[in-house]
């Protein structure tokens, strides 16, 4: 007979040890990416029919570059947690989730280094 209440049966364990602290960086992230995306969309679109110079020329404004490596670490920041969810739901084989998401880790570190790497290099002149 066990004369413990449910709750301090339950305490360390299941899913509610981290998933507030992953579902609110979930969240703040999505929140971020609302006027980044909205100002992303907004310039492609001034830019459409610009040529290689008028670009380069509105990469070089500080402002461009710094919103523009907001946008690619904030986007994939976000793109990660998603995948994260995802592949602790469905894979179900322990070293196959902590290699797929280390491989996705990863894949989203270096795409958001080689992304605000592009800018800063193009931004810079070099």
């Amino acid at each position: 007979m066990n004369l413990r209440n449910p709750l301090a049966t339950a305490r360390g364990l299941g899913s509610a040890k981290s998933g507030t602290g992953h579902w609110w960086a979930q969240r703040v992230s999505a929140l971020a990416l609302i006027p980044l995306s909205l100002w992303f969309a907004v310039s492609v679109l001034r830019l459409v029919r610009a040529d290689y110079l008028v670009i380069i020329v509105w990469l070089h404004a500080p402002t461009t570059a710094v919103l523009l490596s907001l946008f690619l670490a904030v986007l994939l920041y976000h793109a990660y947690l998603g995948v994260q969810v995802v592949v602790e739901d469905y894979v179900h084989t322990e070293w196959r989730k902590i290699a797929t998401l280390l491989l996705i880790k990863f894949a989203c570190i270096l795409l958001a280094a080689a992304g605000v790497f592009t800018v800063l290099r193009i931004a810079f002149g070099a």
